[in-house]
């Protein structure tokens, strides 16, 4: 059974960055594409960026394109997401979450198409 932890969200000012992980166990990682994504308080959950198991693949929402990069380590088993230039509105609960796949191009934003979760990381962007 696959498990994943997320670390590294905090307080952080606008402008400033932060770097999340999502570290896997239980499964090999590169059989997994993987997703990140964020709930803000009285918000639905919105897909922030996704990439496949290979990570040839990448996608991001449009608000946070050019600020936001996803990458993979397969040997360490982790997923991270570099946040540049945080803004306000970027302030929710972090979640990764993976789902199995044979293909290696495989991603989607799609929260729907996700079956493991973490327990997610609070980012909090504020002055």
């Amino acid at each position: 059974q696959l498990q994943l932890v997320e670390s590294g969200g905090g307080l952080v000012q606008p402008g400033g960055s932060l770097r999340l992980s999502c570290a896997a166990s239980g499964s090999p990682l590169p059989n997994y594409a993987i997703g990140w994504f964020r709930q803000a308080p009285g918000k639905e959950r919105e897909g922030v960026s996704c990439i496949s198991s290979s990570g040839e693949s990448t996608n991001y929402a449009d608000s946070v394109k050019g600020r936001f990069t996803i990458s993979r380590d397969n040997a360490k088993n982790t997923v991270y997401l570099q946040m540049n230039n945080l803004k306000p509105e970027d302030t929710g609960v972090y979640y990764c979450a993976a789902t199995f796949t044979y293909s290696r191009t495989y991603y989607s934003l799609m929260w729907g198409m996700y079956n493991y979760w973490g327990q997610g990381t609070q980012v909090t962007v504020s002055s």
